[in-house]
């Protein structure tokens, strides 16, 4: 594990660290702020997923999450959304796949199943690493993305309930087995079994009775993927005839950039920071 990068900023440390990943067999980069409060004990944590395209450096240029996450004392920590490299099978031309679009899914099928197993990469190896290497609060740990990774927040909260205290999106892809621009990677990377999504795609989950304690999305209305990607109506009512706690709120005027996400950034951590004290 290298830090090749580290910034003070509102107290607290902003690192990138570069290191070895087993679970996807190349190196991956990922960022973490600490906040000042981790110098003398341990904090609770929230993983945020990028979404397509983006690496783990758009939100921690652009998600201005830092001012609100040091006053509350709460690491941040931001992964890759694939693996990368030379040697990674990817399709280049092709911005929903490969590099830049793993879909925080384990790959089955070949060529894929080598390289992205992202779903094991975020859930196991990699809070290995960061809870042997920094003074985090392993019981308090909340997930949050956007877009694609939205999904994989959804997903990885309602497989690990346990695991994940807390759950936020913004603007998620709430059913990628249906979903334009996320239903031909499942096929090549799953295979053409749907049966075999069904742990990927949060309202199949919630279909066959995956839950989670409350879970908390932001959509703006303004969304250009609106209807035909992201579709939060179709969770909305999968949650309702299943009994899963949502708040679903449509934000007006918003669309799909960090213009939105950093608007309500600074909500979803004191959100999370709730869920954290109030089961402490």
């Amino acid at each position: 594990m290298d830090i090749v990068d580290n910034f003070f900023s509102f107290g607290g440390e902003q690192k990138v660290v570069n290191h070895y990943s087993s679970s996807n067999q190349c190196y991956m980069k990922f960022s973490i702020f600490l906040p000042i409060l981790s110098k003398t004990k341990k904090v609770p944590i929230i993983w945020y997923l990028s979404g397509l395209t983006c690496s783990h450096a758009n939100v921690t240029e652009k998600g201005e999450f830092r001012k609100k996450a040091s006053e509350l004392g709460v690491a941040i920590i931001c992964p890759d959304t694939s693996p990368r490299g030379k040697n990674i099978p990817d399709e280049k031309d092709n911005w929903q796949f490969g590099s830049g679009a793993g879909f925080y899914i384990d790959a089955t099928q070949e060529p894929y199943k080598k390289n992205y197993n992202m779903f094991s990469y975020i859930t196991k190896e990699l809070p290995d690493i960061i809870f042997e290497n920094f003074p985090l609060e392993k019981k308090y740990q909340g997930i949050m993305g956007h877009s694609m990774g939205g999904h994989g927040a959804l997903i990885m909260a309602l497989n690990k309930p346990n695991q994940y205290k807390s759950c936020s999106a913004f603007a998620p892809i709430v059913q990628p087995s249906s979903a334009e621009w996320s239903r031909p990677a499942f096929e090549k990377y799953l295979g053409k079994d749907k049966i075999n999504w069904r742990k990927y795609d949060s309202t199949h989950l919630i279909e066959d009775g995956a839950r989670h304690p409350s879970i908390l999305v932001d959509q703006g209305d303004k969304d250009p993927f609106l209807r035909n990607g992201l579709q939060p109506d179709i969770l909305e009512k999968v949650c309702k005839e299943n009994n899963q706690p949502l708040s679903l709120r449509m934000q007006k005027g918003y669309d799909h950039s960090y213009y939105f996400i950093s608007t309500f950034m600074s909500e979803h951590i004191e959100w999370h920071y709730k869920n954290f004290t109030n089961n402490s």
